[in-house]
């Protein structure tokens, strides 16, 4: 199976970091989405996407890249985040990606996130929250998380 990892990371490099472990298992180019076209994602039998949340969403270059889109891409697809703070159960963050994805005609197999370094707004004002993360302990869990995808989907 062929994969590649569409991420927006901007901030500090958070989301990358967590990409390029997902990357590595899989065997996965990591890019950004101005470093490929819908005719190329068409090629790859897994996509991953992914990006840090600001205020609740992913970011916006990585909402108006899906929007582009055409439909009916059949792709499976998977969804990973990082943030200063965990998916509330009430309103996962990652929702409304995944029904955009599903819209388009991919299907999201499994969705991961997990916490990281954020400097928005007022924890600026304090130095940013969660520093140090991710750590290895996050990273270790996205390994694990690319690890099961391989495993579910004959990556190796």
């Amino acid at each position: 199976m062929k994969a590649v990892i569409v991420c927006t990371s901007v901030s500090h490099g958070n989301t990358k970091k967590v990409a390029d472990v997902i990357g590595q298992v899989l065997e996965a180019r990591v890019v950004s989405p101005a470093q490929v076209d819908a005719a190329e994602l068409s090629t790859y039998d897994l996509v991953g996407f992914g990006s840090g949340i600001f205020l609740g969403s992913f970011h916006a270059e990585l909402r108006e890249f899906i929007r582009s889109l055409p439909d009916a891409q059949r792709r499976k697809a998977f969804v990973f985040a990082t943030s200063g703070f965990p998916e509330a159960r009430f309103q996962r963050f990652s929702r409304p990606l995944v029904r955009m994805l599903d819209q388009k005609g991919f299907e999201v197999v499994d969705t991961f996130s997990c916490r990281a370094f954020d400097t928005y707004a007022p924890f600026k004002l304090v130095g940013g929250i969660r520093k140090g993360r991710p750590n290895s302990t996050d990273l270790a869990a996205a390994r694990t998380f690319a690890e099961g995808l391989a495993g579910t989907y004959s990556i190796t």
